[in-house]
């Protein structure tokens, strides 16, 4: 079954605040030197100026989180964004108003608002080099090439306690035990949800789809090596939780710390850990026709499938294309000036918050309609107290995993509040072209809603806080999380004690 990537939530965060800024210097220490007089074309405040109006209105139109942003973080986008012209004013050459407008998009503290620059275009004055670029030689080098890379999972913090013992360096999930006052806790690193974050699964699932690495690979072969690699994510973190369980841990320790997010694959990660069914998150987007347009080809879609579906399929699907007709509706333009911004899209999981694991087995409708259907999971392969370990590099769809298992009350989160990256990318990214820059405008096209409404940009708060910052070394940081790890086990407990009633 091939993963439909337009379903995705893409929620790989962008650089952080603090690599931005840390970025941000480096520019202005490496930037070349001024070109000649003759050979600078004019500066035009006026074409920046003009590009920043579209950022702003791209604001007020498409961004959903713009309402949490006034409102919660009390923040006066008037004041932004004056503060980005008079820059622009008083700039004198074209990377004065590109920093300006680098500047404001930091001040969102978004990970998935950005803007995507155009390369440059060599001059007269440069080198003209031909490169040419040889075929993978290795499945390694293959997959390197289709953005699998090594070294974006750090070691994680709970690898740091005192006593941790490593259990199985091979699978990518990294099981572990300690001791926490006479409670066995397994501990299963999770350092992202982004199948490029693990190369040697790419290459696993290569060779076992037999991919030659000289050879073509093009779209249906793109689809089948991603898709197997998630079922070889999926398989190695059931194994990972089965490993601890059988060697005697009580309690599992989930670390999503340095976390930068992913995928969606989160939704069926947080069903394998989770001791209780989770009900996922609700999701909106901005009021526009067009998602009424995919709503109602959704509707279209389920409806046709119904016609050659047995009984009890057709009836689900039925009810499912209602309920995409009836989304289409609410997301049509307001006849009124007392609508609201956002409209509901669903759950995180797709029209269905919550089913069985293997309900929707050999359909190949599943995964429109609930998302971790497209991954091999079992419910529950772990039934014991839970605890989730998050800090502020925590981002996006870890934050989703987080937050899907503190709202149904199946684990206790420790750690200090996460990053805030919220909702991603629904069906894709649509980027907005400033006219005069050409840089691309990204912004989130949706917002995820916690349990008592809040929105999830404003990131995850613990349960149990560790005191612990973003630049403390492991060994501080380690010391701070064992501290408090016997409380969070002791409210885990409780939890597991009300599912048990």
């Amino acid at each position: 079954m091939l993963i439909p990537l337009k379903r995705v939530i893409h929620s790989i965060r962008a650089a952080s605040r603090r690599a931005s800024v840390v970025t941000a210097l480096i520019v202005l220490v490496v930037a070349p030197a001024a070109a000649p007089a003759e050979d600078r074309p004019s500066y035009d405040a006026a074409a920046w100026l003009g590009d920043l109006q579209q950022f702003r209105s791209a604001i007020d139109r498409r961004y959903p989180n713009r309402d949490w942003l006034t409102n919660e973080r009390e923040v006066s986008l008037d004041r932004w964004f004056d503060s980005a012209a008079a820059t622009i004013r008083a700039g004198g050459n074209d990377a004065d108003a590109r920093l300006a407008m680098d500047n404001l998009v930091r001040r969102f503290q978004d990970g998935h608002l950005e803007l995507r620059w155009p390369k440059p275009v060599a001059g007269r004055n440069s080198d003209q080099v031909t490169v040419t670029t040889a075929k993978p030689a290795t499945v390694d080098a293959f997959c390197a090439a289709r953005g699998f890379q090594g070294g974006q999972i750090t070691r994680g913090t709970a690898a740091s306690m005192p006593g941790y013992r490593a259990i199985d360096d091979q699978n990518p999930f990294r099981p572990g035990l300690i001791d926490a006052g006479g409670t066995a806790v397994g501990i299963i690193r999770i350092g992202s949800f982004a199948p490029q974050s693990y190369p040697i699964l790419c290459e696993q699932a290569a060779t076992s789809l037999k991919i030659l690495p000289s050879a073509l690979c093009e779209a249906d072969c793109e689809d089948r090596l991603l898709t197997k690699v998630f079922v070889l994510m999926t398989r190695n973190l059931m194994a990972a939780v089965e490993r601890l369980r059988d060697l005697g841990a009580q309690t599992l320790l989930v670390d999503l710390s340095r976390n930068g997010g992913g995928t969606e694959w989160a939704e069926a990660a947080a069903r394998i850990v989770s001791p209780v069914p989770l009900h996922s998150a609700a999701i909106s987007v901005i009021r526009d026709e067009a998602w009424g347009g995919r709503w109602h080809t959704l509707a279209d879609k389920l409806r046709q499938q119904a016609k050659r579906s047995s009984r009890a399929d057709r009836s689900m699907l039925l009810v499912l294309a209602g309920q995409a007709d009836a989304l289409a509706e609410s997301s049509m333009s307001c006849p009124t000036s007392t609508c609201s911004r956002l409209v509901p899209a669903g759950f995180a999981s797709g029209l269905i918050a919550e089913l069985p694991a293997g309900r929707l087995d050999g359909r190949t409708w599943a995964p429109e309609v609930f998302s971790a259907a497209q991954f091999p999971y079992r419910d529950s392969v772990w039934k014991g107290p839970v605890v989730v370990l998050v800090d502020d590099e925590t981002w996006s769809a870890a934050e989703q995993f987080a937050a899907l298992l503190q709202d149904n009350a199946a684990a206790i989160v420790m750690g200090t509040r996460t990053g805030g990256a919220g909702c991603g990318h629904l069906y894709g990214d649509d980027p907005i072209v400033l006219s005069h820059s050409t840089a691309e405008l990204s912004m989130p096209n949706c917002a995820r809603f916690r349990k008592d409404g809040s929105n999830e940009v404003g990131g995850v708060v613990p349960d149990v806080s560790t005191a612990a910052r973003w630049n403390d070394g492991p060994a501080f940081a380690g010391r701070l999380t064992a501290k408090r790890l016997p409380d969070a086990i002791r409210q885990a407990n409780i939890l597991t004690a009300r599912i048990a009633r």
